[in-house]
């Protein structure tokens, strides 16, 4: 799935997020955090953060998989009007650039979640003055049952129209306090 590999991508990056990639990110977010999901593939990510306590107010996605999610377009129109978008979208950076400019535009407050190393590159510089806070999370198995992990370190970028300053946060275990419920 990475630049480093000759794998072939599974289709529009329907990688489903795995509980590993959503341990870090459950230390940043408040109890109870209210959320919508605009890339929500099978409901994966949904099922982790609702199994910890979140609440997912509204999930959509392209070519949803899961009943529970409507078919929606996140570019066609405005992001539900509540709650934190938190959301493993394509890496596709056709899609993810323009995907961070649309939370912006709509003053919104997003958790995404793609490869570390995006931050360190030249395409990043417009966007890194929204990044407020990065969550490293290392690198992921993103295929079920598979013995490997992804070749690319991934983290948590939370996005911002202000964003005063980018935060750091180290990679943490994912032997977590909150566990799964």
């Amino acid at each position: 799935m990475g630049k480093r590999s000759n794998f072939e991508r599974v289709a529009r990056d329907c990688y489903d997020t795995p509980y590993d990639a959503v341990i870090p990110l459950l230390e940043y977010l408040s109890n109870n955090t209210e959320f919508i999901e605009p890339c929500a593939g099978k409901n994966a990510l949904i099922s982790h953060l609702t199994q910890n306590g979140h609440k997912c107010l509204y999930a959509s996605d392209i070519y949803p998989r899961h009943d529970n999610i409507a078919t929606q377009c996140v570019f066609e129109r405005p992001f539900h009007p509540e709650g934190l978008i938190i959301t493993n979208p394509p890496w596709d950076r056709k899609i993810l650039h323009p995907f961070i400019e649309k939370v912006v535009a709509e003053d919104r407050i997003a958790w995404l979640l793609f490869d570390a190393d995006w931050c360190h590159t030249k395409q990043s510089i417009p966007f890194m003055q929204h990044v407020a806070e990065i969550v490293s999370i290392g690198r992921v198995k993103w295929i079920e049952g598979s013995n490997s992990t992804g070749k690319d370190n991934c983290a948590w970028y939370k996005i911002m129209r202000n964003a005063k300053q980018t935060i750091f946060h180290r990679r943490i275990s994912t032997q977590s306090t909150r566990t799964r419920q």
